[in-house]
């Protein structure tokens, strides 16, 4: 299997497990982020499949995806939205999570330095800084699934973290 094959079957199992997320969760903040990663694992998808082409498009537009995040948690706190979680399981999926979008990015940055085209490479690149924001966004729900009671982690939040990426 060929690099682009890898990684198109790496952004379409991301994107899956994100739909399977969304599907079970009973937050509809969280439906809304999950569903988010898996639209932006469909473009990341769609990106590899253009290079694969060899196709010289430009580089995929940058997303708000933070900024929408944000908005979310926001929303959540003001709706007072404390979705019932069953904490194990939700700590364990969304680690889960982590540790793809972890492994996606290490990737995504091995590729980069590989890379011998400049345009390649900054695909590359920029899937690589992507990676980096998913897995900001879950470490973010991560915090907020372990916390005793969620609804005092987004009266607290400042989500700060997020705006680093």
């Amino acid at each position: 299997m060929d690099i682009y094959e890898f990684a198109m079957q790496m952004e379409k199992e991301g994107e899956d497990y994100y739909r399977a997320l969304a599907k079970d969760s009973a937050s509809p903040g969280l439906v809304k982020i999950f569903t988010m990663l898996a639209d932006e694992e469909v473009k990341h998808f769609k990106v590899i499949e253009s290079l694969k082409r060899k196709d010289q498009s430009p580089l995929a537009a940058k997303t708000d995806i933070l900024q929408q995040v944000k908005n979310v948690f926001m929303e959540m706190r003001d709706t007072r939205e404390y979705p019932r979680i069953d904490a194990t399981k939700a700590t364990q999926e969304y680690s889960k999570a982590c540790a793809i979008e972890k492994n996606s990015q290490a990737f995504y940055q091995e590729k980069a330095e590989q890379a011998e085209e400049g345009h390649i490479r900054e695909i590359f690149q920029r899937l690589a800084k992507e990676e980096a924001r998913h897995l900001a966004i879950m470490e973010n729900i991560v915090e907020f699934v372990s916390r005793p009671e969620p609804g005092n982690w987004l009266e607290n939040a400042e989500f700060h973290h997020l705006e680093e990426y």
